[in-house]
């Protein structure tokens, strides 16, 4: 198998750190868009909805971008294998995502109620895929896919749509919708303020159910608990305790609290998934043909080159990102809407 370099362990975490920043940012932007249905009873107040993040949805994407670049460029053997074996998957979070985009264009240049109406519909199921299928990707990829000796992947409808990876799907559904309603709640006043807390009371019940059964799958479907069994205990309890917080804040009208929390949470379900990889970025259904990260990553040489390329650029882009949060920090109230995004 050989042994895992300082540079290869540094570009897996580095993958997994942008995928989480990615959960963690536009996580809370699919909620929203799931909340235009299930929250706003309105126009103005989808209109007061998609204000919240009118200002940041796009540079939240730039993570999913910059993840599936870095795993292209760093681990070409895990990248071959998860765009060619999910292809349909990530055509469908494709659709989404690109519905989604121009939904928010063409939803504040329509007439008619009938055209607004559409589009109000196409942003919620753009923001309702997305999360939807990543959960189903990420949570087959480490129950165990059919590959072979290249690490090519041929698999069936029954190899991607398990009760594990279902049940993942669902609870990375939920985990964005509450995460957008925290965020809602941190960022509009009136009515939909309201609203939106006591739909997250509500939802946290149903998403502590889903998490025990997400364990248990997961212990039934997976060797986590035998080849990683102290990270996965550990990290199974902290996406406990970040959920409890999370709940606590919801009943304590506890915004910041909330958010954080329902963040950390997303964050440390793609921590759960990618620790239990290691030292793996696929999970064959036999063992033999794992796909290691010994095997699949990039030369030395292309390794290094990347690390000085992204050391001297990340500042510049965390900066800009979160200086476009400060300068839109303010609450959205549904007077101030008048209309664009």
């Amino acid at each position: 198998m050989g042994d895992v370099s300082s540079l290869q362990l540094l570009w897996f975490a580095l993958i997994g750190v942008l995928f989480s920043g990615f959960f963690f940012l536009e996580g809370f932007d699919f909620g929203v868009g799931m909340s235009t249905r299930f929250l706003a009873k309105n126009r103005a107040e989808r209109d007061q909805i998609v204000h919240t993040i009118g200002p940041v949805w796009d540079g939240n994407e730039v993570w999913l971008l910059t993840a599936g670049g870095a795993m292209f460029a760093s681990f070409p053997g895990w990248y071959a294998a998860v765009f060619s074996g999910y292809y349909l998957i990530l055509f469908a979070i494709l659709f989404g995502l690109i519905i989604r985009g121009v939904s928010f264009e063409f939803r504040e240049k329509m007439d008619t109620q009938k055209g607004r109406n559409f589009w109000d519909w196409t942003l919620f199921i753009g923001s309702l895929l997305p999360p939807f299928f990543f959960g189903l990707l990420f949570t087959s990829m480490v129950q165990g896919m059919p590959l072979d000796a290249d690490g090519n992947m041929m698999a069936t409808f029954t190899d991607y749509f398990t009760p594990f990876s279902i049940v993942g799907a669902v609870a990375v559904t939920l985990l964005c919708l509450l995460h957008g309603l925290n965020y809602i709640r941190l960022k509009t006043a009136g009515d939909i303020r309201v609203r939106a807390e006591k739909m997250a009371q509500k939802l946290y019940i149903l998403l502590f159910v889903g998490l025990v059964a997400f364990a248990g799958l997961m212990y039934v479907s997976t060797d986590f608990f035998t080849v990683h069994p102290v990270s996965t205990l550990i990290l199974l309890v902290v996406i406990i305790v970040l959920s409890v917080l999370a709940t606590f804040g919801a009943y304590k009208g506890k915004e910041w609290l909330s958010f954080l929390t329902s963040g950390l949470t997303l964050m440390a379900v793609v921590a759960l998934l990618f620790f239990g990889l290691f030292p793996r970025v696929m999970v064959g259904q036999e063992s033999i043909y794992d796909l290691l990260i010994v095997n699949a990553s990039s030369s030395p040489y292309t390794l290094k080159l990347m690390t000085w390329i992204s050391l001297s650029i990340l500042p510049f882009v965390l900066a800009y990102q979160g200086w476009t949060y400060y300068i839109f920090r303010k609450r959205v109230k549904k007077e101030d809407v008048v209309g664009g995004h």
